[in-house]
């Protein structure tokens, strides 16, 4: 067997947080390839290509400022050529743009690649939910684990201890993805529930958006702990009404009540919705002006959900 060859597709913070940390990781155990493609979504910063400039200064200036990248990551813009030799998939992408994505990688990809989808998210038509590994999964033809957990970026980037949650399929995937992850400041649990741990994932977004709320409104504490302890348990419920086998106590994973707590603190969704009750403006308006390039989550999640609940006439549930 060959050694294990790391792509990653998707470059902003949380990717760039991510590649850093599989980087130095491939470096130090035995097995891997130690060069590691990243696809960056080609982007011109002060005249010089975002590909260059990571290449060239090992720093992602436009969603990770003021932090040295591993110096074996290469940045490269042709999906195609990040991919192709890959034998693990670390998706780390909005999640509107998943499908998209999957179109151009569809049969070119090696046949025995793995894939873990970091992507916060759902995919949702008229045919009802789809999960983003759901998708990744049918049109590739793989095996698909999926990370969640209570991960700002930027905390994990300066390496303050934080914890996450690998849900997998196949056990050996997930200690692959254990082993591929975790660093001293960076604990890796792993559960055999991808689903439930994916679906913590996106429906976080939901419960951050409506404290974010709270803050705005000046409601208190004891409004926002009832909001997070309220909306963890419809989390709860709404998976495991759409989806048999997510187990209970995956909501006590990180990706469960540790995300909704970190999420409703801190993390864009909150902050943006804050703004929204503060300043008046729309949404659309404040995801331009105050995240730099990094898109907003939990509004297009919570209008996703609410046309799946509406269409199975399920809105007073």
């Amino acid at each position: 067997m060959g050694l294990e060859k790391v792509a990653l597709i998707g470059s902003g913070n949380w990717g760039s947080v991510i590649a850093n940390i599989i980087g130095k990781n491939v470096q130090l155990h035995p097995g891997f390839d130690h060069e590691v493609k990243m696809w960056v979504f080609e982007e011109i910063i002060n005249g010089q290509k975002l590909t260059d400039i990571i290449n060239e200064t090992h720093e992602n200036t436009k969603y990770l400022p003021g932090f040295k990248l591993s110096s074996n990551l290469k940045a490269v813009p042709d999906l195609l050529e990040a991919a192709h030799d890959a034998t693990v998939l670390v998706f780390v992408i909005p999640h509107q743009f998943v499908k998209g994505v999957c179109n151009q990688l569809k049969g070119r990809i090696l046949p025995n690649a793995k894939a873990i989808s970091l992507v916060k998210g759902v995919d949702v038509d008229e045919t009802g939910l789809h999960p983003i590994t759901q998708i990744i999964s049918e049109n590739l033809n793989i095996s698909v684990s999926s990370l969640s957990g209570a991960n700002i970026a930027n905390e994990i980037a300066k390496e303050n201890f934080s914890e996450t949650t690998v849900g997998y399929h196949i056990r050996e995937e997930g200690e692959l993805f254990k082993h591929l992850l975790e660093t001293p400041y960076f604990r890796v649990g792993i559960i055999e529930d991808v689903i439930g741990v994916e679906l913590c994932g996106a429906l976080k977004n939901v419960i951050a958006i409506a404290a974010g709320i709270i803050d705005g409104l000046k409601l208190g504490e004891n409004a926002k702990a009832a909001v997070i302890r309220i909306g963890l348990l419809e989390m709860k419920k709404f998976a495991q009404t759409f989806y048999a086998g997510v187990k209970d106590e995956t909501f006590f994973e990180s990706c469960g009540i540790a995300d909704v707590i970190t999420s409703s603190y801190g993390g864009r969704n909150r902050r943006v919705a804050e703004a929204f009750v503060t300043t008046q403006k729309p949404f659309e308006q404040l995801e331009k002006e105050l995240l730099a390039g990094q898109k907003l989550q939990g509004t297009l999640t919570a209008r996703e959900i609410n046309s799946v609940l509406r269409r199975k006439g399920l809105e007073n549930e």
